[in-house]
C-alpha cells in the first residue's frame, strides 16, 4: 500500500525550514490584516490554514478538532473557526454560502489550492477526504443494502444477518470498540462526540485497507463515491478541494510502491 510519509513528520520538516509560522494570535491578526488591506479573504483564509500550527483547539465548551489519526486533516472546521474572528469583514452571506453548501467565492484550482495551505496539509486534506467521508458513505451504502435485504425476507426476520461493521470490516461493532482501544488507548463511549466518531471512523478505514485484498478495496471505494454522488455531496471540487475519484484513491492507497 503505497501512502505519504508521516504528515506530522512533513509537518514538523516544514515549521522547521520556516520558523517564521505565525502563533495563533499573530496569524488571526494577520488574517484580519490582510483582508483590511483589499486582498480577497478566501484567498487569505486559505493562507492562514496553510499557516496554522494547532491540530486542535478547545474554544469554550466547543472543541475544534483539525486532525485525525495524525494524517488526515478537515481544513473546513478549521476554515470555520478562523471566519468565526472575521465576521466584520467578511459578508455573512459568503460565509453562510461557503460553509453550508461548499460554494466557494472565487475561482481557485487545485494546484492553487495545494500551494496556498501546503503540501503536507493538502495531503493530509486528501487522508481525510478518504478515510472519514468516503468511509463514512460506504458505511451507510452498505447499512441500506442490509435493510433492503432484511425487507425482502420473509416476516422480516433478521435472524443470524450480518451487521454493516461485520460486513465492511469482518467483525461486529463490540470486537471493533475493543481492538481500537487496544492499539489506540481511545475508549470509545456511548455519548460520543462527533471528532471523536470520526477519529474511529479513520481508524477503520485504516483497518480496512489492511485486511481487505485490492479488489475489495476498490470495490468499496466505488460503493462510497457512488454513495456520495447519490447524496449529492463531496463530488464538486469548489465543495472540498479536490476531486474525488477511484485512479486518485487507487493511486494514494492501493498501488504498491
Amino acid at each position: 500500500m503505497s501512502t505519504s510519509s508521516s504528515v506530522l513528520d512533513e509537518v514538523r520538516d516544514e515549521q522547521a525550514e520556516a520558523p517564521h509560522l505565525p502563533s495563533v494570535d499573530d496569524a488571526i491578526l494577520r488574517m484580519r490584516q490582510e483582508i483590511q488591506r483589499g486582498q480577497h479573504w478566501f484567498t487569505v483564509l486559505l493562507d492562514t490554514v496553510g499557516s496554522w500550527r494547532l491540530p486542535v483547539e478547545w474554544i469554550g465548551e466547543r472543541e475544534f478538532r483539525y486532525l485525525y489519526g495524525a494524517d488526515a486533516f478537515d481544513w473546513m472546521v478549521l476554515a470555520e473557526r478562523l471566519l468565526d474572528e472575521v465576521p466584520d469583514l467578511v459578508p455573512s452571506r459568503e460565509i453562510d454560502a461557503f460553509l453550508f453548501t461548499g460554494s466557494w467565492p472565487t475561482d481557485i484550482d487545485d494546484a492553487e489550492f495545494a500551494e496556498r495551505i501546503g503540501s503536507s496539509k493538502h495531503s493530509a486534506h486528501l487522508n481525510y477526504l478518504y478515510g472519514v467521508l468516503v468511509e463514512e458513505a460506504l458505511q451507510l451504502s452498505v447499512e441500506e443494502a442490509i435493510n433492503k435485504e432484511l425487507l425482502n425476507r420473509p416476516w422480516g426476520q433478521d435472524h443470524g444477518f450480518e451487521t454493516m461493521y461485520e460486513r465492511v470490516y469482518g467483525m461486529p461493532f463490540i470486537e471493533l470498540r475493543g481492538l481500537y482501544y487496544e492499539q489506540t488507548g481511545h475508549i470509545l463511549r456511548t455519548n460520543v462526540s462527533y471528532a471523536d466518531w470520526k477519529e474511529f471512523t479513520y481508524w477503520l478505514f485504516r483497518f480496512r485497507l489492511k485486511r481487505q485484498d485490492k479488489a475489495r478495496v476498490a470495490s468499496d471505494t466505488r460503493k462510497g463515491l457512488a454513495q456520495l454522488t447519490r447524496m449529492e455531496m463531496a463530488v464538486s471540487e469548489r465543495r472540498h478541494g479536490a476531486t474525488l475519484g477511484e485512479s486518485e484513491f487507487t493511486k494514494r492507497f492501493v498501488t504498491p510502491e
